[in-house]
């Protein structure tokens, strides 16, 4: 899974664009909405949110975009913000995953609309742990976990803490396995996991702008020897698969016992038949494996504000968030009590009390380059 983020950068692209008058594009009572997420989410909003949405609001419209590559996001965004400057169409109302301080400077000259000012009726149902400011909507999340097959380990003995999965791994060598932590996210958040338990489960000592290379011996050399210490307790005596995909394979095969998943790649994957209905799923309690969010904007200068605040609103509702669990296979972005209560029985074991997140830039490439050297040194990067 590509797992794009609507991550729009001020730069060049909209000098050269003719913005025409306001209201030769707009037509009242059509959201144009844009995402530059995977083809599942387009999916999504086609077949899930657009019709029920248009059925509940007879007259309005949900016109769905792909933005494409980051040439067509930086466009989108670089275009509404000259808009405002200029008053004219932005052509856009709603950016389905997007993060509010980009383009730079767009919230503070007032692009995006105050969603905790805007008046939605379902604003206090988003769940605490998905805000991130006051301009955008939290509306589903994806977080690592463990699958495991239910036939080999019983629900009742599934590792709770770090340190409970550290001691079932040794206790049952060659029964599981993750991938090259720059692979795929599931394995990437598995060895982030380890650094958080060998720093102390503190996040706050992992921030974009604070690494140097002495804080990252410091905080990740302690992390290598733990995942050194489980290398020989692994699949194979110390295999790594190639990605999200061959490690939800190999667990579908029954090769293994448990793999650290995507939680919406292993509720897909159990929905489609690609894991068995014996598959379980659990999340660590201590503290929880990372993971994160997807949230909405709305352009404060769109032609449909209005409508798309509405749609806005709509997503939050218990049909929509419960449809973001069984067809999304994604996490809620409302707090669990708003989601019916039968998915919150069969997910019981997967609803996270913590949802910790960790920055990219410079720590990234230190945790892949000292994963290859310190923990898997015979491993083909390249391969």
């Amino acid at each position: 899974m590509k797992r794009r983020a609507f991550m729009l950068s001020v730069g060049g692209a909209a000098a050269g664009m003719v913005l025409l008058p306001r209201m030769a594009f707009a037509e009242a009572g059509k959201i144009d909405w844009y995402t530059s997420s995977d083809q599942n989410i387009l999916d999504f909003w086609t077949n899930v949110v657009k019709p029920k949405f248009e059925a509940a609001n007879p007259g309005v419209t949900l016109n769905l975009v792909d933005a494409g590559d980051a040439a067509g996001q930086t466009a989108i965004g670089e275009r509404a913000l000259a808009a405002m400057q200029t008053k004219t169409d932005p052509q856009a109302d709603y950016f389905e995953s997007a993060d509010w301080r980009l383009p730079a400077g767009a919230a503070d000259a007032g692009l995006y609309v105050n969603i905790k000012e805007a008046g939605l009726s379902n604003y206090s149902r988003i769940n605490p742990l998905a805000f991130d400011g006051d301009y955008s909507v939290p509306y589903r999340g994806s977080q690592v976990l463990l699958a495991y097959d239910t036939t080999k380990l019983d629900p009742a003995n599934a590792p709770k803490t770090f340190a409970d999965l550290v001691t079932w791994i040794k206790a049952n060598p060659g029964q599981f396995i993750y991938n090259r932590p720059d692979k795929g996210g599931s394995g990437g958040n598995f060895v982030r996991r380890a650094i958080l338990e060998a720093n102390g489960k503190d996040l706050g000592k992992f921030k974009i702008d604070n690494y140097t290379q002495e804080a990252g011996d410091a905080a990740l050399n302690p992390a290598w020897e733990i995942l050194k210490d489980l290398s020989g307790s692994l699949f194979d005596n110390g295999a790594y698969t190639s990605g999200n995909t061959q490690s939800i394979q190999l667990l579908g095969q029954s090769a293994i016992t448990m793999i650290p998943a995507w939680s919406d790649q292993a509720i897909q994957a159990i929905n489609t038949g690609v894991l068995p209905e014996t598959t379980g799923l659990v999340q660590l309690q201590d503290l929880a494996l990372p993971g994160g969010f997807s949230r909405s904007v709305i352009l404060s200068n769109g032609v449909n504000k209005d409508a798309a605040l509405k749609l806005a609103d709509f997503i939050l509702t218990e049909e929509v968030q419960s449809a973001v669990l069984s067809e999304l296979g994604g996490f809620p972005g409302v707090a669990w009590d708003y989601v019916s209560q039968d998915l919150r029985e069969k997910y019981a074991d997967v609803i996270p009390t913590t949802i910790p997140t960790f920055p990219g830039g410079d720590w990234e490439k230190a945790i892949n380059d000292g994963w290859y050297r310190n923990v898997a040194p015979n491993v083909d990067r390249a391969a």
